[in-house]
């Protein structure tokens, strides 16, 4: 990653203060945070002197030492200012302005009992974490409570769109949208559209050693940070020097704003990699989508999946079709028997007789096409951790790049063994867990391999520290349309973008062309989409990876829509959201990275609606051939969603282009520079 260092401005003080209040505001002036130490330490915040953040608790709890929190004062603040740019090794878009404003905060107490909070103020929203220093009493640290609020100002007038935390299906829920006073328990991403019409995505960033944040409603309006706990009920385990994530704050005066925030990467570290090059953004393929339609299946038998000719099947519609990969599951041992809830079946060196890994690796590489390999763990981590360097070392041997890692068991039910051979279970969201898919990450860096995981932590911008974390699943995906009941509303899609997606990339696994295979109605396992919405998720839901994820017969059937596929890169220039609402509609362009042709992809809930398409994001004294993909006049998702327009349309900046989109349905365009 390059570094390009534009101004930096550091401005000092440090006083001995009392009873004070403090400020700092965004570099625009419009957000400002207020931090005093009435009671106890709390901040503010607000957005054009609107309440974004009523006066809301900081501090946290200790097992063997005094809490942070009433009792302590400010002593002494240090303030700063930089503005600064880096270089993405891919990503939304290459360069990323890092500009904001810093207030480093001293609490002390009486008995000389210290803690920092270091807020950073951006024009696009707030981060804010402790910085806990050796001091007397505190070596080694067990935290039982973060006492950190958000506090949401009129509750009862505000709209939040979330998922609960803690249930048994970890992130995979459909989104619920309701005001604040039905929340329970909630994971983060959190998005709500304020009283007084702001809109905040409450979340976190940087989280490494420490428990992920769900947000446990206290009194109405009153969000508190709720760390997973370990299977002992502790919450975090560490010692002193620490630092916590970030607690994170999006504000945008409209919901078109969050999508264009880049404040949850600028507040991770840099690369700790020093070359990149060999982590390579792509389109696959796989054998994966047959399973979940009951075609082929994962253990051996007649319909086995991961078999030597079917890979090379599938290789072969890679490569004719331009993909970089062929992603196989089930070609380990394991598969047969009940592997969801005995995670000691998996070897992840042994392949089933029907499966040649060199032979498979061999015959893709001559077609420059590469396996995609695949690690299902069934939540037994350390059976996994046992196997992973020696399962690496063979992918790697045989030209591997990318694993697709799983982790499917019940939530709170992953298996550990402890330094005294005894069975723990742990959350997926625990600290534990935290470290744990960091380190398949940092493993898989030693033998050039990227990961995607599956069943994952959330993502918390960790990609720009560790390029090779390429995508995660953490949302309801697309596998939930072949036999999820309820299956992925038309909302789902539409709502993604302002919650998940607000995280990082994942990999949703797109564009099913075959919308029928259990018969079209609104009331079977199917995605509620048109044909055009499936291929606009392409460009709607970022990520590095894309899959085709459908039968090659059902792209073979259609292959004029499947061009957008073929055309669509995963890798951006730049990322701009044009429009939307949360749950209603979204519209996004992106231009290719090293390339001058842009795409575009909208799509909308059950309302069917027209867009007007500005196209003043297109260079201006440039000429483009619009391909656009779009509805037909009586396409619905319900009973005709196949009908579809493929159009063609020379465009400038300066046109406006009027585009029908039917019930869930969706456009995707490529503008190709003519000149």
């Amino acid at each position: 990653m390059k570094y390009l260092i534009i101004i930096l401005v550091t401005i000092f003080s440090c006083a001995k203060i009392q009873a004070a209040s403090l400020t700092v505001s965004s570099p625009d002036g419009k957000i400002v945070v207020t931090v005093d130490d009435k009671q106890q330490p709390n901040y503010k915040i607000t957005l054009e002197n609107k309440t974004v953040i009523s006066a809301s608790k900081l501090g946290m709890a200790f097992k063997s030492a005094d809490s942070f929190g009433k009792g302590f004062v400010i002593s002494a603040n240090n303030k700063n200012s930089v503005k600064t740019s880096w270089t993405q090794p891919w990503g939304e878009r290459k360069n990323v302005i890092d500009q904001h404003n810093e207030l480093l905060v001293t609490f002390t107490s009486t008995k000389e009992s210290h803690f920092n909070v270091r807020f950073r103020v951006f024009d696009d929203g707030v981060g804010f974490r402790y910085e806990v220093a050796k001091q007397k009493g505190l070596d080694q640290v067990e935290i039982t409570d973060e006492f950190t609020e958000f506090v949401i100002e009129n509750p009862k007038d505000a709209t939040a769109w979330w998922i609960p935390a803690r249930g048994w299906n970890r992130y995979e829920y459909v989104y619920n949208t309701t005001d604040i006073a039905s929340i329970d328990r909630a994971h983060t991403p959190f998005t709500a559209k304020l009283s007084n019409g702001i809109h905040i995505s409450i979340h976190e960033a940087a989280l490494v050693d420490y428990a992920a944040m769900t947000l446990d409603q206290q009194r109405p309006g009153t969000l508190k940070a709720d760390l997973t706990p370990w299977s002992d009920g502790v919450l975090v385990k560490t010692k002193t020097d620490f630092k916590s994530p970030w607690r994170t704050i999006q504000i945008s005066k409209d919901a078109v704003g969050l999508l264009n925030s880049d404040l949850i990467l600028n507040l991770n570290e840099p690369s700790k990699l020093e070359d990149t090059s060999w982590i390579e953004p792509g389109k696959y393929v796989g054998i994966w989508w047959g399973m979940h339609i009951s075609e082929n299946t994962w253990g051996s038998g007649d319909i086995h999946g991961a078999t030597t000719s079917e890979t090379k099947r599938y290789m072969d519609f890679a490569a004719k079709h331009g993909f970089a990969g062929v992603l196989v599951e089930g070609w380990n041992i394991g598969w047969d028997g009940d592997w969801y809830h005995n995670g000691d079946l998996f070897n992840f060196t042994k392949t089933y007789d029907d499966f040649d890994l060199k032979a498979v690796t061999e015959y893709g590489l001559k077609q420059n096409v590469r396996l995609i390999g695949h690690h299902e763990t069934s939540g037994n981590v350390s059976n996994y951790r046992d196997q992973m360097s020696d399962a690496y070392a063979l992918y790697e041997k045989h030209g591997v790049r990318q694993v697709k890692t799983g982790y499917v068991a019940d939530a709170g039910n992953i298996k550990r063994v402890d330094e005294h051979g005894i069975v723990r279970k742990e959350w997926h969201d625990g600290q534990f867990m935290v470290n744990e898919y960091l380190h398949s990450v940092t493993e898989a860096a030693k033998h050039k391999i990227s990961i995607n995981t599956h069943e994952p932590i959330k993502d918390t911008g960790l990609r720009r520290t560790y390029p090779n974390w390429l995508a995660r699943e953490g949302a309801r995906g697309q596998e939930f349309n072949a036999w999820g009941t309820p299956p992925n509303p038309p909302e789902h899609a539409a709502i993604l973008p302002f919650t998940r997606m607000l995280a990082g990339p994942m990999d949703f696994t797109p564009g099913i062309f075959n919308l029928g295979f259990n018969g079209l109605g609104a009331d079977t396992n199917r995605p509620q989409t048109t044909l055009a919405k499936q291929l606009a998720l392409y460009v709607v839901l970022y990520s590095p990876i894309q899959m085709a994820a459908d039968l090659p017969r059902n792209y073979e059937a259609n292959l004029a829509a499947f061009q957008f596929i073929k055309d669509v890169p995963t890798d951006w220039q730049e990322s701009k959201a044009i429009a939307g609402e949360v749950g209603d509609f979204v519209v996004f362009a992106r231009k290719e990275r090293n390339g001058n042709d842009w795409f575009v992809g909208a799509l909308t809930d059950e309302n069917a609606r027209e867009l007007t398409l500005k196209l003043d994001f297109l260079e201006a004294n440039k000429r483009y051939e619009a391909q656009i993909y779009r509805d037909g006049k009586k396409a619905n998702w319900i009973d005709n969603p196949y009908e579809m327009i493929i159009e063609q349309k020379e465009v400038t900046a300066k046109d406006i282009l009027q585009l029908p989109l039917a019930t869930s349905g969706g456009v995707a365009i490529r503008f190709k520079a003519l000149n």
